[in-house]
């Protein structure tokens, strides 16, 4: 079945506060309109609690596309506002690792993004959920989320990736490995694990954990780096990320439309970058929840 157009008309909804937004909002805007966007509403929003009631707002105007330009967690805490409604979701990756943004093989660079935008095409895609709350691409449990919660915004904002690294080994000390429980309605697994991650997409904290997760698989990928050695935890983010013979041999990977998924002692989530969320909790998949815009090709 053919697909409709994307939309010649949009709102532009940036997250100011985010590394990069304060310093592109108006190229963006320049940019978009010299593309052939018509943008009915642009906001550049200061206050990133303010972003999802713009967003709220510019849908319920009946614009056709709303473009929000952020990271992950800017991104994904926006994206229940389009649930269930007829308006696609472009992305303008300016965050730190964008994921989401490498999940759906977006140009990572302004133009690259905005061509998509301009010149792409429609793509039905899922969401995850947790309990109630979706998600774009990717929960965490573990290190990850340690960080997500502790990291300085000032190392987040300038030092990026690289700020990451240097506070996950600050982190790493105190880090301690948990018993994980996965009910996925048919059988209950219990292990021990140092990090679950539920994916989505493809890609979590800018790097490729799997080459079996999608968008539009209508089922999440649940990730487990399983034992008790934060070495191996190291060692198979290391492998992931220069894509090793052997990065898969420190997880264990699990597919499914929904687990419960329960740990002792009971830890924190992290989703799409920002922790929302504690154990124990259900994990699902929202099939074909919303439209966004990619690449023609």
């Amino acid at each position: 079945m053919e697909t409709k157009p994307i939309p010649r008309e949009a709102a532009l909804v940036v997250n100011a506060h985010s590394r990069k937004g304060r310093d592109l909002f108006e190229i963006a805007c320049e940019k978009l309109t010299a593309a052939g966007i018509t943008l009915r509403a642009a906001h550049a929003v200061d206050d990133p609690d303010k972003m999802n009631a713009t967003v709220r707002e510019v849908v319920a105007s009946g614009v056709p596309m709303v473009i929000v330009g952020g990271g992950d967690g800017s991104l994904s805490g926006v994206v229940d506002e389009l649930v269930g409604k007829d308006c696609v979701f472009a992305v303008l990756p300016l965050g730190t690792a964008n994921s989401f943004a490498r999940s759906l093989d977006l140009p990572l660079d302004l133009d690259g993004a905005i061509e998509a935008i301009a010149n792409g095409r429609r793509r039905r895609i899922d969401l995850g959920m947790i309990d109630d709350d979706y998600f774009v691409n990717g929960a965490s449990i573990g290190l990850s989320t340690m960080i997500g919660e502790t990291v300085p915004h000032k190392l987040k904002r300038y030092a990026g990736r690289l700020g990451y690294l240097a506070w996950a080994l600050k982190c790493s000390v105190r880090f301690r490995p948990f018993r994980l429980q996965l009910d996925d309605g048919v059988q209950v697994q219990t292990m021990w694990a140092t990090e679950v991650r539920i994916l989505n997409g493809t890609h979590h904290g800018g790097v490729e954990l799997s080459d079996q997760a999608d968008v539009d698989s209508h089922e999440l990928l649940l990730q487990a780096v399983v034992g008790r050695s934060k070495i191996a935890l190291a060692r198979d983010w290391y492998a992931k990320f220069f894509k090793l013979r052997d990065k898969d041999s420190c997880s264990r990977d699990f597919h499914g439309k929904c687990f419960t998924v329960s740990i002792d002692p009971p830890q924190r989530i992290s989703i799409d970058g920002e922790v929302l969320a504690c154990t124990p909790v259900t994990a699902k998949v929202a099939p074909g929840a919303i439209e966004v815009a990619v690449p023609a090709v």
